[in-house]
């Protein structure tokens, strides 16, 4: 192992890698020489329902190469057990062993109503994101789990949106609050019950993401995203995806990342703790900046950058 590569040898699977923070994690565990199986549902032949053609599983694995580790992409929807035990079993059979489980599963954005009562959201549009949501996540982890504590020292990443203290307040939509509270419980749960065999499990949250998705919202690039803070003012502290990606990769490969067994953790706090930093050399650290405002304090943006 080098020094350069610190999972050099390790097997990495993110489910939901597709674009976002899923594609970013696995391309950084890449660039820390892991072996990185990268799944979701669009490909170059097939689109799913979230209905974005230009990312494909296959260009993830193509970018987690090119980051100096080695890619590999496999459709797979993991609200079907079947794909997922076939995927799992490809796993074991090509490497006997399972290091790291990357939970970033979601693609549920299009559903949102937000600010709409639980009784005016359509029923079946609810139980759609929970089960994207959270589901998808229970039936990954229940399939893969076997094979990652074959072996003492796995780690579990689920990554969500908001911290456990964020999502305290009100997410004004009774669903995404489930859903996306539902990994952190989930990280807390699954973390007792891997002390036992050596393993960790936390739940991840990035700030404001700058997702190929929101971009497109704000009518944005990556280049030109400045440009959308007069809309939205937090934007201001709005990330890269490359941020939580940097701050799983150096979790990974830390030693003593049992100390955050059952936390959870925010991009802005993985930086501050691994030394990390957004592509573009800052900390946007939104999380704390959100939770000053809410505590009646005047933050100053450039105290959270």
């Amino acid at each position: 192992m080098t020094t350069n590569k610190p999972l050099a040898g390790k097997i990495a699977l993110v489910a939901g890698a597709t674009r976002g923070a899923g594609r970013a994690i696995a391309v950084q565990l890449g660039a820390a020489g892991a072996t990185v199986y990268v799944t979701g549902r669009t490909t170059r032949a097939q689109v799913s329902e979230v209905g974005r053609a230009t990312e494909t599983i296959e260009e993830s694995a193509e970018l987690v190469t090119a980051a100096g580790g080695e890619g590999i992409a496999v459709p797979t929807d993991h609200l079907e057990a079947d794909q997922v035990r076939a995927l799992v079993e490809r796993i074991d059979r090509d490497h006997g062993r399972l290091d790291i489980l990357v939970n970033d599963i979601w693609g549920g954005n299009f559903l949102l109503d937000f600010r709409t009562k639980m009784w005016d959201v359509d029923l079946e549009r609810g139980l759609r994101m929970l089960d994207l949501g959270a589901k998808s996540h229970i039936i990954t982890s229940s399939i893969a789990l076997p094979l990652l504590v074959r072996e003492p020292g796995g780690l579990v990443v689920e990554v969500t949106d908001g911290t456990a203290e964020s999502n305290k307040g009100f997410r004004e939509n009774f669903y995404y609050d489930l859903a996306k509270n539902a990994p952190i419980r989930m990280a807390f749960i699954l973390g007792e019950e891997l002390k036992s065999v050596g393993g960790t499990a936390v739940a991840v949250t990035p700030g404001f993401l700058r997702s190929e998705e929101m971009l497109d919202i704000f009518g944005l690039t990556e280049e030109t995203w400045r440009d959308g803070i007069e809309k939205q003012r937090h934007w201001a502290l709005s990330e890269s995806p490359v941020y939580v990606g940097r701050g799983v990769a150096a979790l990974a490969a830390d030693p003593e990342r049992a100390r955050w067994n059952g936390q959870s953790l925010d991009s802005g706090r993985l930086a501050k703790e691994y030394g990390v930093t957004d592509a573009d050399g800052s900390r946007p650290d939104v999380w704390a900046y959100i939770l000053a405002e809410q505590a009646g304090d005047k933050p100053r943006t450039e105290d959270y950058r």
